[in-house]
């Protein structure tokens, strides 16, 4: 299991475009939640932080082993995630990886996780 807590930074001037990007994945999140099987992932959660000019978007996410990445999902919804991700994602900007210290999962949820 793979559990990651990543930054992004935000293209500047691309805020209205996350806020459509967002907007996207809430009106169509069944469709999202359908392509997180192929994946394996548990649980992805997007957090986002604007610091006066900067804006950073965070993934938290609990990952099993063996998914599919999203870069390679047949779904329309990741190609459009991706659409924005690649619009609005500073990737000349190394993004971080925080460091895991402490999973805190009861084991009956672990184990169906598993």
């Amino acid at each position: 299991m793979k559990v990651e807590l990543s930054k992004f930074k935000v293209k500047q001037g691309k805020s209205k475009v996350v806020d459509e990007w967002m907007k996207f994945l809430h009106d169509h999140l069944e469709n999202v939640l359908l392509t997180l099987k192929d994946e394996k992932m548990y649980i992805e959660t997007i957090f986002r932080e604007k610091n006066g000019e900067n804006e950073y978007l965070y993934w938290y996410s609990v990952q099993g082993e063996g998914g599919i990445n999203v870069e390679n999902s047949q779904h329309e919804v990741d190609k459009v995630h991706l659409k924005y991700w690649y619009e609005c994602i500073d990737e000349d900007v190394p993004h971080v990886d925080m460091t895991k210290e402490v999973v805190m999962i009861q084991e009956p949820i672990r184990k169906l996780m598993t």
